[in-house]
């Protein structure tokens, strides 16, 4: 580390290396730069907020662990630890078929509320975003990934292609297949229809 730069000045590679090294106050920073988009993450593909905190509990415990095997120049890191969430979520989902729950955020509302919304619109879109949530959870897994991979969290193609480890292409047409599915769903919900 360049003497007098801050942790949080540092690159996610400068960071790795460090916790290579087993610098606890590297991992802080590490930890505090991507926590919010990968509970968000594991949220969404979870559908449970609290089996979304266990996620990245594990998946940060195994970057401490396992950060040697973390390669500079291989994939970007935030790929890497989108990659780990991932798995630990489908390992979850495979050992619980039944699927999770899904959350109400009841801070949106509150945010909602005091922002002039009425009330009957916040719970319109509260409602409609629980659909989506719902939604989410039937697609197939793959397609599931990629749509939050993309649409959620931001990531390039490439970028959720290689967390699934699939090419740009496959992607592609996961996210198309699942974009589908969802319109389909939706439909079925908004015409009165049910899941099925």
């Amino acid at each position: 580390m360049v003497e007098g730069t801050r942790r949080s000045e540092l690159s996610d590679e400068a960071l790795m290396l460090l916790i290579q090294k087993q610098d606890e106050p590297a991992f802080a920073t590490l930890v505090d730069r991507h926590l919010t988009a990968l509970h968000a993450f594991a949220r969404r593909m979870l559908g449970n907020t609290n089996d979304a905190e266990d996620i990245v509990q594990e998946a940060f415990l195994r970057v401490w662990h396992r950060a040697a095997r973390w390669k500079p120049g291989q994939a970007k890191l935030a790929t890497w630890l989108h990659r780990i969430i991932h798995n630990l979520c489908i390992d979850l989902r495979r050992r619980s078929p039944q699927g999770g729950t899904v959350d109400i955020d009841t801070e949106e509302i509150q945010e909602a509320i005091a922002t002039g919304v009425t009330p009957e619109k916040c719970l319109q879109e509260e409602q409609l975003s629980q659909e989506v949530e719902k939604a989410l959870q039937i697609l197939p897994e793959r397609q599931r990934s990629a749509i939050i991979l993309c649409y959620y969290q931001g990531l390039s193609n490439l970028q959720a292609a290689e967390v699934l480890n699939v090419s740009v292409a496959a992607l592609e047409s996961l996210m198309a297949r699942g974009r589908r599915t969802l319109r389909q769903k939706l439909q079925n919900i908004t015409t009165g229809g049910t899941y099925e």
